[in-house]
């Protein structure tokens, strides 16, 4: 009885290796787009350190409640989503030290701050794809999840994430000023309509908790596609002045730049259900 007790544990450890390995998959593919966008390089170096501060700690909850819903391993309970968002966390930080390296753009004479600060730009969204790997490239059977049983205000947090994850991918990029500024008052009003309408469309295919709302149109309509259109614009605006998008500007450029990078966040808050 007591000599099969180490084969039990190395079966563990083989196991969490495995999802490990799945959680740097996952930082990687959920990564890439932003470690290729020179405009994140930039940010990295350029933005004052008290925003990148800020938007590392207000990235600690999110993840945390990512390792509830998802998870990059099977294990649950406090201490462990405590410990799989550190790890998630540290996996981030190194997939964009070893890839920033390998495609040239960190320079080993560079001051250490900004070495320091586009890493630190780059973990977050590394972090959440390695929580989210379980879910993604698990050849497993799920199997019944946090996320599955999620509650009403558990909704809601999957599709701030799901926001977020699709508005770093283009808030720090000279493009959604340029939309913006190029888009005319009636633009900005259709932009919203079609945002809401995709969202609303993608809410009933996408399994939500109390999906019998869909079965009443106008109840789904006010009880998830208009807050999750009001959780797209906050992560926009939120994501938009992270990057120093709004400083300088007049409002109605804001609001106009909220509005179009508002479409991607939509569609991502809307599409969580999928991600997660």
């Amino acid at each position: 009885m007591t000599a099969a007790a180490p084969l039990v544990d190395l079966g563990k450890e083989r196991g969490y290796v495995r999802d490990l390995g799945r959680a740097f998959g996952g930082a990687l593919i959920f990564g890439i787009p932003l470690l290729m966008t020179m405009e994140m390089w930039q940010a990295g170096v350029a933005l004052d350190r008290w925003r990148l501060l800020a938007f590392v700690l207000a990235g600690l909850p999110l993840l945390y409640g990512l390792a509830y819903y998802a998870g990059f391993s099977n294990r649950r309970g406090p201490v462990n989503e405590a410990l799989d968002t550190a790890v998630a966390l540290a996996v981030g930080f190194v997939a964009a030290l070893v890839l920033l390296f390998l495609f040239g753009v960190l320079d080993l004479t560079a001051p250490l701050d900004k070495t320091v600060g586009m890493v630190a730009l780059q973990a977050v969204p590394g972090a959440m794809g390695a929580l989210l790997a379980r879910r993604q490239l698990s050849g497993e059977a799920a199997g019944e999840t946090q996320e599955d049983e999620a509650s009403y205000v558990g909704e809601l947090f999957l599709m701030t994430a799901g926001a977020l994850f699709f508005a770093l991918n283009v808030a720090p990029t000279e493009e959604m000023i340029l939309i913006a500024y190029k888009a005319t008052p009636l633009h900005a009003l259709a932009l919203i309509a079609v945002s809401i309408g995709l969202l609303h469309l993608i809410v009933f295919k996408a399994g939500f908790a109390g999906q019998e709302e869909a079965d009443h149109p106008v109840a789904a309509f006010f009880h998830f596609t208009l807050p999750g259109y009001a959780i797209a614009l906050t992560v926009s605006f939120l994501a938009l002045a992270l990057f120093g998008r709004t400083d300088g500007h007049a409002l109605s450029g804001v609001v106009q730049t909220v509005v179009v990078l508002g479409f991607p966040a939509s569609v991502g808050a809307a599409a969580a259900r999928l991600l997660v």
